[in-house]
């Protein structure tokens, strides 16, 4: 377990995928990016696909919910190279959990690789007691998407959860010390997450700083619909919250759960280590 102040984060197992690395870093040089995040014969780099679990004594929330069970075709797992679906049942086991205690779901954006676990495989909400909250963009995104993100916006994520769904437009806070902030950059409704209390800082800045080899602001996913938003984003935020000591927190990184960057080397300073809180 991990704590930020009064709040409890632990990875829960969503799956792992292992993507084109070159997609994954865009148009930097393989010789580059091969050195900071190794890649299989295939080109291939191993993402986890792990929810955070965040617990106080009031909520038991989850930032973003894994590639779910029984979602993807035979074509789809081999393309997406998915080597372990979600067991989110199995991880809220652990906590004495079910999916039925989970009281609030933090949608980073609404891709396929994070929002998968919102449904069953035949379209019924799995977290059904919950308020799911993601940016008003994105949620229009979602529902009506576009000849490139229709392969990512799937209707079975979110055709029977919209009763669930809270949107907001440029900030939000969830509850008092978990707020959401609109960046944009890798899709058009996509956002951070802020987590704050007792003086302890961490961010989830989800797909614009997938992993810490992407710590570069150029380096950006050829996934990004709008890179250059992401650029602008990751430039900003990335120096603020390392001045402000913030940690950073990993959905995609096999390597890294969290992380503190020192702010004149720009490498990690403390580590929590993805491998000392779950198999992967």
């Amino acid at each position: 377990m991990f704590n930020i102040g009064e709040f409890n984060l632990y990875p829960l197992q969503g799956g792992i995928t292992n993507m084109d690395g070159g997609a994954m870093f865009g148009v930097v040089p393989r010789p580059l990016w091969t050195k900071k995040y190794p890649c299989n014969e295939r080109n291939q780099i191993p993402l986890v696909c792990h929810p955070i679990l965040i617990q106080n004594n009031n909520h038991n929330m989850i930032i973003d919910t894994g590639v779910g069970n029984g979602k993807f075709t035979e074509k789809q797992k081999r393309n997406y190279g998915a080597t372990y679906e979600s067991d989110i049942h199995g991880s809220l086991e652990q906590f004495n959990l079910t999916v039925d205690d989970i009281d609030i779901v933090i949608m980073s954006h609404m891709h396929f690789d994070h929002a998968c676990g919102l449904t069953t495989p035949d379209g019924q909400s799995v977290f059904k007691n919950a308020v799911i909250y993601t940016s008003q963009i994105e949620w229009n995104e979602m529902r009506a998407p576009n000849i490139r993100s229709k392969s990512t916006y799937w209707e079975e994520n979110h055709k029977n959860i919209e009763h669930q769904v809270v949107t907001f437009k440029d900030e939000f806070e969830v509850i008092p010390g978990i707020t959401m902030k609109h960046t944009g950059g890798h899709s058009a409704g996509h956002s951070v997450i802020e987590i704050e209390s007792n003086g302890e800082k961490a961010v989830h800045m989800a797909d614009i700083f997938p992993t810490f080899a992407h710590l570069n602001p150029l380096w950006v996913t050829a996934y990004d619909d709008y890179p250059m938003d992401s650029i602008n984003a990751k430039e900003r935020l990335i120096q603020k919250y390392i001045k402000e000591n913030y940690w950073f927190l990993f959905y995609h990184d096999i390597n890294h759960f969290a992380v503190k960057i020192d702010d004149e080397t720009r490498k990690i300073k403390n580590d929590i280590r993805r491998d000392e809180l779950i198999e992967v």
